[in-house]
């Protein structure tokens, strides 16, 4: 090392500075030769000044010394190693100020030569992922160290199974600068059934130093691997494949068991829909018995009785006797009554002189659907009121008969509300509703 030139003068000492080299986190150390050429007694005051002056000390700061002498000082280094503190040559200043003699003021200077050190950080985030062909990683570095750096990135997986690809592919970072690339994985063909497919793959980092000198200085330094997972999940779950044979077995139950025993029940019902009616006693040609122009006629055994009129409505027609046991004719009477929106009417069947009529069932038709009320009298007494709309057909039966005596009527009294539709689509003009009564007319006992 050559020292530096001595001063002479009143007050101005001899210096010493020479170079030091010191690694980051380490303390190196140099000295200082301070000479007194003046003719009294002079006291120095030591500072380092410059970038240094943070981390470095000057041992004594203070020396007092008489004219001829001179005394060595220890000037200590210790950069932190941090990115802070970069890599290379850093000016470092002692202030020499005598204290009798200011103007004499002098800062030697020298050199401290920083050394470089690598310090990379890297975290590959998630550690593992899932799905169907491909999956995305987020790759973060820091530059730890105090020289810039260009750093690349090598994807390793046993079997080659899986493509990597990194946007960018390499980064250049400057000392505590930090930044991220995308990692993209993919598979060559998806798993369409059964268990997740598990890929383990590792990425190493490359750091590679670079100077203004040498840009492609050619330094790499590999770090340990980082580890990550790419689980390919199935593009059908075992689920779904429960649920697919599940409904499978219900479609084949449907049509091997329950749509045949569905199909029967509804064909007998059908069946039993369309079953023909037996025919009551006393009836010819297939036709219930007593039906008639609406002129009520009254059953007599040997005869024929003449019904009062039935008001505007059409009357009912008296059937005619059939055999019955206990001294009494099976016999039926109908009455068919026609009447207007709006309007009230009143059909009747009156039973005959000499005879007593024990209705054992009724049979009320509304096939046209029509609304309104209907009420339903045997005699003097009411039998039921019937909304219209509420039936299309209603039939009522009793044990025990109900007796109407002779010259009584059943009467039937239609309100109309609004006429139906019936089956051939279009809405009818007038309600049409139809009474059948059936029972035992027997004599009256004298």
């Amino acid at each position: 090392m050559t020292p530096s030139a001595s001063s002479s003068g009143p007050g101005t000492p001899g210096l010493d500075l020479p170079a030091v080299t010191v690694a980051p986190g380490g303390t190196a150390s140099t000295s200082l030769t301070v000479r007194n050429d003046s003719d009294i007694v002079e006291a120095y005051d030591l500072e380092v000044v410059g970038d240094c002056a943070a981390w470095t000390t000057v041992e004594p700061a203070r020396v007092s010394l008489y004219p001829g002498t001179s005394e060595t000082v220890t000037i200590r280094v210790h950069p932190p190693r941090s990115p802070q503190v970069r890599a290379g040559d850093v000016p470092l200043g002692v202030r020499v100020l005598p204290a009798e003699h200011p103007e004499s003021v002098m800062v030697p200077e020298t050199t401290v030569h920083v050394e470089a050190f690598r310090e990379l950080r890297a975290e590959l985030v998630p550690r593992r992922r899932r799905g169907w062909l491909r999956g995305r990683y987020r790759m973060a570095v820091r530059n730890e160290g105090n020289s810039p750096v260009r750093v690349s990135f090598t994807p390793e997986q046993a079997g080659e199974e899986l493509r990597f690809a990194f946007t960018p592919a390499e980064l250049k970072l400057e000392p505590g600068e930090s930044a991220e690339t995308r990692l993209r994985v993919r598979t060559g063909k998806p798993v369409w059934f059964g268990r997740p497919v598990v890929w383990p793959f590792t990425v190493r980092t490359t750091e590679t130093g670079v100077t203004d000198e040498s840009p492609e200085q050619a330094d790499p330094v590999v770090r340990p691997p980082l580890e990550a997972e790419f689980v390919q999940i199935p593009v059908f779950p075992k689920w779904l494949l429960a649920l697919l044979a599940a409904l499978l077995a219900l479609v084949l139950a449907w049509f091997t068991l329950v749509r045949p025993a569905v199909r029967s029940t509804a064909k007998d019902a059908a069946d039993e829909v369309v079953r023909p009616r037996p025919t009551p006693a006393g009836a010819s040609d297939g036709q219930s018995p007593g039906t008639g122009s609406g002129k009520g006629v009254g059953a007599q055994p040997g005869g024929q009785g003449t019904n009062p009129p039935a008001g505007s409505g059409s009357g009912g027609t008296g059937g005619e006797p059939g055999s019955s046991a206990g001294g009494g004719q099976q016999s039926s009477a109908t009455i068919d009554l026609q009447s207007s929106a709006g309007q009230t009417e009143t059909g009747t069947y009156a039973v005959p002189k000499g005879k007593i009529f024990g209705v054992t069932d009724i049979v009320v038709a509304n096939f046209q659907g029509d609304e309104g009320v209907m009420t339903i009298t045997f005699g003097d007494r009411k039998i039921t009121t019937i909304a219209l709309e509420t039936f299309r057909n209603q039939d009522y039966h009793w044990v025990t008969p109900i007796k109407i005596p002779e010259a009584r009527t059943v009467t039937v009294q239609v309100t109309c509300a609004k006429p139906g539709t019936p089956a051939t689509g279009r809405q009818a003009q007038r309600c049409h509703e139809v009474l059948n009564v059936s029972g035992v007319l027997s004599d009256t006992t004298r």
